[in-house]
């Protein structure tokens, strides 16, 4: 079965980050750009500190009545000590329960204390689909006795 290391082998290795000072609205601008749910949240030195995504947005800025322009990421992020992680031996079976249980559709990636990125849904079912596809090849193959 693949795993959480297998995901981040295959995406590209760049993460959106944002600083904690930062306005809510420029991070919604960078998701937009990028075409992405969530954005990590970074200090100056690189130390993840949480993670902002459009849900913490619909549901902290849009419902509490403030706004994107005068909010800093940090009074709406998820932060770091309420983040569900995984680390890179993790399978694709973990990522999905979690995420399940969980409700939440990103899932930052850490080694001990070393952050490595960052898999979404859509990364999961992907690497899912992948799996199952080659093993529907592989059945195919030996039926129609490729292998024979």
């Amino acid at each position: 079965m693949k795993t959480v290391r297998d995901i981040l082998a295959a995406k590209d290795q760049a993460v959106c980050s944002i600083h904690p000072r930062a306005t809510v609205f420029d991070a919604l601008k960078l998701m937009s750009e990028m075409e992405i749910g969530a954005v990590m949240v970074l200090d100056e030195t690189g130390e993840v500190r949480g993670i902002l995504s459009e849900r913490d947005y619909a549901r902290k800025i849009r419902l509490q009545g403030k706004t994107s322009r005068e909010t800093a990421v940090a009074e709406i992020m998820t932060s770091v000590e309420h983040m569900h992680t995984v680390n890179p031996t993790n399978t694709l079976e973990d990522c999905m329960v979690l995420m399940t249980a969980k409700h939440v559709r990103h899932l930052p990636v850490f080694e001990g204390s070393r952050f490595l990125g960052v898999i979404s849904i859509g990364d999961v079912v992907k690497a899912i689909i992948s799996e199952k596809q080659s093993l529907i090849d592989q059945l195919h193959d030996y039926i129609s006795g490729k292998f024979g």
